[in-house]
C-alpha cells in the first residue's frame, strides 16, 4: 500500500500515513521493542541532554503534559506526583500538595524532602553535586524550595513567572529521591514511576520492567520496554519492517521502504522538535569578529536544508518552533525580514561575500576551519550541506566528527572553532529557549553569546501574562538574535513517528521529542 505525503508541510499538527483500527480495550502484557540511535552517556535523566528520555517511564514529575494531547501548553498540564498547585496573589509562590503512599522503587517512601533535594540538586545548593547540569539555566528564577510538612512544598520565586509551570511538566523534570546520591542515579536509578531498570548495557541496550507496585492501579500495561541501541538508521529501518520493533522515528526518505514492504504500519509526519543550527565560538579568533559571524549566517539557504534532508518536508524559523505547531513562531511576513531570513538567498550570499573581501579573504585566499558535529546522521547529514554552502562565500570547511559521549562536554566547554548542533525543544515556552540557549553563562549556551540588555528582555517577556503581549517581545527577542547572529537556526526538521499496528495508547507529540516517553499507557493489541 502506498502511503501518502502531505502537499505542504505544517498544514496540520500530525499527517497520518495509514489509519489505525477500531478502538479495543486494553490489553495487558508483551514488552514493547524500541530503538535509540546510541547509548546514552548514563541513565541520569537530570544530567544528560539525549536519548534518556527512554528513563522518562522510570520517574515521575510533580506535574506533567498529558500523555495524549498531542500539542503541548500550559493548559494540557495534569497532576502527577502532585495532586494540584496554586498560585498565591503575586505569583511568586507556587504551591504542590503531594499524593500520599507513594514509594520509589527501592521501597522508601516519597514525600515533599524528595522534592526539596532534586531541585536544590538543579540548583547547586545540595552537598551532593550532579557531573553537569544542562538545565540548571530554567531555574534562575527559583529562589528555593520549602516544605510544608511532608506532604506539600512551595517554590519561591524571585519575580513572577506564569511559564515556570511548563518547566515543570517537562519530561527532563523528574524527582528524584533523597537517598539516592547522583553517583548511584547514572548508573542504577530508582523512581516512582510506572517501570523500573532491569539492565543497562552501554551500547547494547536498555531494559525497563513492569513496576508492579505502581501508585496508579492498573498500570502500566506493558511487562516492560526493550531499548536496542542502533546506530545505522538503514539497519534500523530493516529491523522495523521485519518486525523486530514495534516503534521507530525515522527520516522522510526512508518512509518509501516502509510504505513499499510494511504497507501495514502506521506512520505520521511530525516536527521532530528540534532545530539544526549554526554555533560558531565567538571568544575564538577570527570568530570574536561580528561581521564574520553575520557573514556565516548569511550563507545559509535554508530551504536547501529542507528539500535535501526532508524532501520538502520541513521549517523555517527562529529560535522558538515554528507555527503551526509550536505556540510561539512567527508568521511568515515577520520572519522574513529578520536579517539573513529573506528568501533571496543570491542576494545575501553578495552580502557575505562582500563581507569576507573586507575581512581580507577572496578568492585564491578561502578562511579555512574546522566545523564539528556529532557522529549522528541527525547531525552529520546536514552538516555535509553546510560544508558546501559556507564554500559559497569564501570559507573552506573540513569535517570534524565527535563521539557522541564526548559531543556536548565538547561544545560546553567551547571546545570547537564552528559547529553544527541540534537544540531539542524540550518545552514549548521562550522560557525554556531563551535561558537555556543564550542567557548569560547558562551550560548550554555553547555559543558563549551574552548580551545584558537582551538578558533583561528575556526576563521582561517571562513575566508578562498578557499572551499576545508577549509574542511580540518574544519576536523582538528574536530580531535581535537574528541581528547578532548570536546561534543562527537553519531549520526545523520533520521526521516520521512510525509504529506497528497492534501499538496502541501512543501520541505523537508535535512541539517536543522529550515529554511523550512515559508509556504507562501504551499496550499491545496482540
Amino acid at each position: 500500500m502506498k502511503l501518502p505525503l502531505p502537499a505542504a508541510a505544517g498544514t496540520a499538527l500530525l499527517v497520518a500515513l495509514s489509519v489505525a483500527g477500531p478502538a479495543f480495550a486494553q490489553k495487558s502484557g508483551g514488552t514493547l521493542h524500541m530503538e535509540l540511535r546510541d547509548s546514552p552517556p548514563s541513565l541520569s535523566i537530570l544530567e544528560e541532554s539525549d536519548f534518556v528520555q527512554s528513563m522518562m517511564g522510570m520517574f515521575n514529575n510533580l506535574v506533567m503534559y498529558d500523555q495524549h494531547v498531542p500539542q503541548n501548553s500550559l493548559a494540557s498540564i495534569v497532576p502527577d506526583l502532585a495532586t494540584g498547585w496554586s498560585w498565591n496573589e503575586d505569583g511568586t509562590e507556587l504551591t504542590f500538595p503531594l499524593r500520599q503512599g507513594i514509594k520509589w522503587h527501592d521501597g522508601k517512601p516519597f514525600t515533599a524532602g524528595d522534592v526539596k533535594c532534586t531541585w536544590d540538586l538543579l540548583t547547586g545548593k545540595a552537598s551532593e553535586k550532579l557531573r553537569l547540569d544542562p538545565r540548571r539555566a530554567w531555574y534562575r528564577n527559583l529562589e528555593e524550595v520549602t516544605k510544608n510538612g511532608d506532604y506539600e512544598v512551595t517554590f519561591h520565586l524571585k519575580r513572577p513567572q506564569p511559564a515556570f509551570l511548563a518547566l515543570l511538566a517537562s519530561g527532563w523534570s523528574a524527582v528524584y529521591p533523597c537517598h539516592a546520591p547522583p553517583t548511584e542515579m547514572r548508573q542504577h536509578p530508582i523512581g516512582t514511576g510506572p517501570f523500573k531498570l532491569g539492565a543497562f548495557k552501554p551500547n547494547e541496550r536498555i531494559a525497563l520492567i513492569r513496576n508492579r507496585d505502581y501508585w496508579k492501579p492498573g498500570r502500566p500495561y506493558l511487562d516492560g520496554i526493550e531499548f536496542t541501541i542502533i546506530r545505522e538508521a538503514s539497519t534500523a529501518n530493516l529491523a522495523f519492517i521485519a518486525g523486530k520493533l514495534d516503534w521507530r522515528g525515522m527520516g522522510i526518505p526512508q518512509l518509501k521502504d516502509v510504505a513499499s514492504q510494511a504497507p501495514q504500519v502506521i506512520c505520521e509526519i511530525a516536527p521532530g522538535g528540534f532545530s539544526r543550527n549554526l554555533i560558531v565560538n565567538r571568544d575564538s579568533p577570527p570568530f570574536d569578529n561580528a561581521n564574520l559571524r553575520r557573514a556565516m549566517a548569511l550563507s545559509l539557504d535554508r530551504k536547501a536544508f529542507i528539500d535535501i534532508m526532508g524532501q520538502g518536508q520541513g521549517d523555517v524559523g527562529g529560535a522558538v518552533q515554528p507555527l503551526p505547531e509550536g505556540l510561539w513562531g512567527m508568521p511568515p511576513e515577520v520572519l522574513h525580514k529578520l536579517p539573513g531570513y529573506d528568501p533571496d538567498v543570491q542576494n545575501n550570499r553578495a552580502a557575505a561575500r562582500q563581507i569576507m573581501q573586507e575581512l581580507g579573504y577572496g578568492p585564491g585566499k578561502p578562511l579555512a576551519i574546522k566545523l564539528a558535529t556529532r557522529n549522528d546522521p541527525l547531525y552529520r547529514n546536514p552538516a555535509v550541506i553546510l560544508i558546501d554552502q559556507l564554500k559559497e562565500v569564501g570559507i573552506e570547511a573540513e569535517l570534524d566528527v565527535i563521539d557522541t559521549t564526548r559531543w556536548f562536554p565538547k561544545v560546553m566547554r567551547k571546545d570547537y572553532m564552528v559547529g553544527l548542533n541540534a537544540t531539542a525543544a524540550g518545552v514549548d515556552d521562550p522560557d525554556q529557549q531563551f535561558y537555556e540557549n543564550y542567557v548569560c553563562g547558562s551550560p548550554r549556551n555553547f555559543t558563549g553569546y551574552c548580551n545584558p540588555e537582551l538578558d533583561r528582555l528575556f526576563d521582561g517577556q517571562s513575566i508578562e501574562t498578557d499572551q499576545g503581549k508577549r509574542k511580540k517581545l518574544v519576536w523582538q527577542i528574536e530580531r535581535k538574535l537574528a541581528d547578532d547572529a548570536a546561534r543562527p537556526i537553519i531549520y526545523w526538521g520533520r521526521g516520521a513517528r512510525c509504529r506497528q499496528p497492534y501499538v496502541k495508547g501512543m501520541t505523537v507529540m508535535v512541539n517536543s521529542s522529550f515529554n511523550g516517553w512515559r508509556m504507562e499507557d501504551v499496550w499491545l493489541d496482540k
